[in-house]
């Protein structure tokens, strides 16, 4: 029986390693709002229009079509040529608040309110990430209050 476990962990393995060596991606709609879609093909149902920027997470691509997860968790199908590589982040908390440092107790540079798409100015560290607003203020704020990392 212990032999039986060991083959099937053993044959297991690989398949294991490249479930947990896939990065989740994350993209952006692109210049212009789109539809999201059901099934990926423009006859399927259309199912709401995404807003410009809006960061989703691409969970599988196929052809020119990519099927993604939104801030809700809903799976929906976009046109691939749609998508910008372009790290955005929205806010998911009522009112976020961005710092001029990766520190509460620094200055308060300003806040977001829920659902505001923040472009993602550098990659997230210690529990903050460095944001732009579409204004040009930069700041910190914390991972857990934005969505799309």
């Amino acid at each position: 029986m212990s032999r039986l476990i060991a083959t099937c962990y053993v044959s297991l393995l690989p398949l294991l390693a490249s479930v947990s060596a896939q990065a989740i991606e994350f993209r952006s709609v692109g210049a212009s709002p789109v539809i999201m879609y059901d099934a990926p093909s423009q006859k399927g149902g259309k199912l709401y229009v995404a807003p410009r920027g809006m960061p989703v997470e691409v969970v599988f691509t196929s052809g020119a079509w990519s099927k993604v997860r939104d801030m809700s968790g809903d799976l929906s199908w976009i046109e691939s040529k749609d998508l910008i590589t372009r790290r955005n982040l929205i806010v998911r908390v009522a009112n976020a608040r961005i710092y001029e440092t990766a520190d509460a107790a620094s200055p308060l540079v300003f806040t977001a309110d829920k659902s505001v798409v923040l472009e993602m100015a550098e990659p997230a560290t210690s529990g903050w990430v460095k944001v732009k607003h579409r204004d040009g203020q930069l700041g910190y704020v914390k991972v857990n209050e934005v969505w799309g990392l």
